[in-house]
């Protein structure tokens, strides 16, 4: 019986060493609903199941625990595109934050939510008939290149240590942040079907696509919030070849996609 014991017991270790193991960054789908922490902690969970370990005894997660993060906060009525770093890849995420995305997002106009996006309250109502796909394609062109932009006051940016979106729930007044420059490589009407309109873009690091549909709204004398939003690229991962699906996360396909990062080199090594 010993002997069955251990046999079952070694490729569950060698499963948790592979898993310990691994240093690099990989891409994952993050459904519409949870939040970017919520998905990263159930991969953990998968991951750590798989490996065979057991949940039951918090205690003794430090010793079995996992270095993963994520290099870019995706909102929860957000899907798509969302890198992980493991390992020493956790070091490489501020690359991700800083890099080149691309979004497809879908907006509506004649109604402003509180939080910008589509589960906020409607804080106001305007007319939108007088809008064409041109007015929009001309308006399109302020918000292109090098410009400058006022964050969410719904947003992962802190205060005092805490997230404004967290202040804001607990009742706390909030001031905007200040305007920031961010850049815009490539921004293209999509589709417009009023109310809707669906924009393509191509940014980089600290934009938010919220503030960009809201702002448009204004400027085109109405009013507008983000319906729907998927992030289709970030840094080097795509979503059609690179972002795993639930149903793939597994060491094998961790292990399959993922892009490793070189070992640090000890202090005096030869470089």
């Amino acid at each position: 019986m010993a002997g069955n014991i251990h046999n079952t017991a070694a490729p569950i270790s060698s499963s948790l060493s592979k898993l310990q193991a691994l240093n690099g960054l990989f891409a994952i789908y993050k459904k519409q609903g949870p939040t970017s922490a919520d998905v990263l902690n159930t991969l953990k969970e998968v991951l750590l199941k798989e490996a065979g370990v057991k949940n039951s005894n918090p205690r003794k997660r430090k010793k079995q625990s996992l270095k993963m993060g994520h290099g870019g906060t995706l909102d929860s009525t957000a899907s798509g595109v969302l890198v992980v770093g493991v390992g020493n890849g956790t070091k490489m995420l501020s690359t991700m934050l800083a890099g080149t995305k691309k979004y497809v997002a879908v907006g509506e106009l004649g109604k402003a939510t509180d939080n910008l996006d589509a589960s906020g309250s409607v804080v106001l109502e305007k007319d939108f008939e007088h809008i064409t796909s041109l007015d929009i394609e001309e308006k399109l062109k302020a918000f292109t290149g090098d410009i400058m932009q006022v964050p969410p006051l719904y947003s992962a940016l802190k205060k005092d240590g805490q997230r404004l979106s967290v202040l804001l729930m607990k009742g706390h007044k909030v001031e905007a942040k200040p305007a920031r420059p961010v850049t815009v490589h490539n921004l293209r009407l999509q589709e417009f079907k009023p109310p809707l309109f669906t924009l393509d873009i191509e940014c980089g690091g600290g934009f938010y696509v919220r503030s960009l549909v809201d702002d448009l709204g204004k400027a085109l004398s109405s009013c507008a919030h983000v319906k729907e939003l998927i992030r289709t690229k970030q840094g080097q991962f795509t979503l059609e070849e690179h972002a795993l699906h639930e149903e793939q996360w597994t060491l094998e396909h961790v292990l399959r996609s993922l892009q490793p990062c070189s070992e640090p080199k000890p202090p005096g090594a030869n470089t």
